[in-house]
């Protein structure tokens, strides 16, 4: 079976950063930068993107560049048959179906909220009921039931066309349409009283807010920004060409992912301190705070659709690509055609899904350790999965790769060879030893 390829390095770049922005960039990124004091928060989260982030989505994209394998045959492929070092690539198709599982839902309660949006319920000035939104949509497992099947065949219906009929296909209409809109919110938010506020908030450093857990925090979200340790960048990179450059793709990607995050935040803030409303409002802003504010605003329906649809967009492009990671590996691993992949891999993370979707209403009673279904899922996978995924695909590149792969992720463009060996050194030693420490930290963060 022959593999494969995209087109070229700019459809790579737009499928990735698609896989890369999500619902973190739009939904998390604002809330916990809020939560956490703004401006040093967000400096240590850049920071953060390129000691850490960056360097175990190089390690990632070069496992799959290099192999042109599945998230769990290639640690085969680059290592050994049956070698233990296929522990990240079972940790990430796991993570896959299970984040997928509730993802699904999640994407249906925004595509819940747009629907809202578009019939005009966010333009009424009823605080209390435009608040009561989300806690009627947890209560009613049909509606909850209706978008979630909505959002997991659309996912499905992308994935079904491949690599350059689907998910290449679907990436050059859905980021640019994303990038439009974000960009048509941001011009809009320029003109709104809270404007300097939001800049002065994200971009004026004030250490004296930042805590340990928010240095903790920004770590972390370094880390799962990038859609690290679920096998989606892998997989990604698996369709990627050898020829292409793994560093400046990289870059690229990292870039538009942050630059997105940024934005988000700038877009957010401005309205959240147009109505003087506190910057910490938690993970409920874009279900019960925004829609609230955009009632009160001149223009109001236009910004809540076209800011749902982007928050839709978002959830979509990462939806496709953690799908992507099963059904690569059903197709390669298990030999089943493509069609027969996508439509097995769906029905089953749809019907996983059920569990999150009945989480919030008639099986909300049913806990295991504690937690609802939703939250166990969410728990597992975002502080155990994800960064012991990262670990030891971090580990394996540095130390069982070694220095050859490091040479391969950075090129031979440097005009100084001394240039060349310095960054060389301080990739395998961020791979080896800081981004490994990092995720440990973030690991014993969760646990103590």
């Amino acid at each position: 079976m022959s593999r494969a390829h995209w087109s070229g390095r700019l459809a790579f770049v737009l499928a990735a950063a698609g896989s890369a922005i999500g619902l973190g960039n739009i939904w998390k990124f604002p809330y916990i930068t809020g939560v956490n004091g703004g401006g040093a928060f967000v400096l240590i989260y850049l920071a953060c993107i390129f000691a850490v982030g960056l360097p175990i989505f190089l390690a990632e994209l070069y496992v799959g560049q290099v192999s042109q394998k599945d998230v769990v045959s290639s640690f085969e492929k680059l290592h050994k048959d049956k070698t233990l070092w296929r522990l990240p690539g079972w940790l990430g198709l796991t993570s896959a179906i299970l984040i997928l599982s509730f993802y699904s839902v999640v994407g249906g309660w925004v595509f819940d909220f747009e629907y809202r949006s578009l019939i005009g319920e966010f333009s009424t000035p009823n605080e209390a009921f435009i608040k009561g939104r989300l806690g009627e949509l947890f209560a009613s497992p049909l509606r909850q039931l209706l978008w979630h099947s909505i959002f997991i065949l659309l996912t499905i219906g992308i994935v079904l066309g491949g690599v350059k009929n689907g998910l290449e296909r679907w990436s050059k209409i859905l980021m640019p349409l994303l990038l439009v809109l974000l960009t048509i919110l941001l011009v809009k938010v320029f003109s709104l009283s809270g404007f300097q506020k939001a800049l002065s908030f994200l971009f004026s450093p004030d250490t004296s807010k930042l805590t340990v857990d928010g240095l903790l925090e920004a770590i972390g979200h370094s880390f799962f920004t990038l859609s690290l340790g679920m096998g989606a960048i892998l997989t990604y990179g698996s369709y990627l060409s050898q020829k292409e450059s793994l560093w400046k793709t990289a870059i690229t990607v990292a870039f538009l992912d942050t630059l997105i995050a940024l934005v988000a935040g700038i877009v957010i803030f401005s309205i959240v301190f147009t109505y003087n409303l506190e910057p910490g409002a938690g993970p409920g802003l874009i279900f019960s705070t925004l829609p609230v504010l955009f009632s009160k605003m001149t223009g109001g329906f236009l910004f809540s659709t076209a800011f749902f649809l982007l928050v839709s967009f978002a959830a979509l492009t990462s939806a496709v690509s953690i799908l992507e990671v099963v059904v690569a590996y059903c197709e390669e691993k298990r030999g089943l055609p493509r069609k027969k992949s996508t439509l097995i891999s769906g029905a089953l993370i749809y019907l996983l899904g059920l569990l999150t979707v009945f989480s919030t209403n008639i099986m909300s009673e049913v806990k295991i350790l504690g937690m609802t279904f939703f939250d166990l899922f969410d728990k597992l996978t975002s502080s155990y999965f994800l960064p012991l995924g990262g670990l030891f695909i971090s580990l394996f590149v540095g130390w069982i790769i070694g220095p050859q792969a490091v040479t391969r992720m950075l090129g031979t463009s440097y005009s100084s060879p001394a240039i060349s060996q310095k960054l060389e050194g301080l990739l395998l030693w961020s791979l080896r030893l800081f981004a490994p420490a990092a995720v440990i930290a973030i690991l014993l963060q969760k646990i103590l």
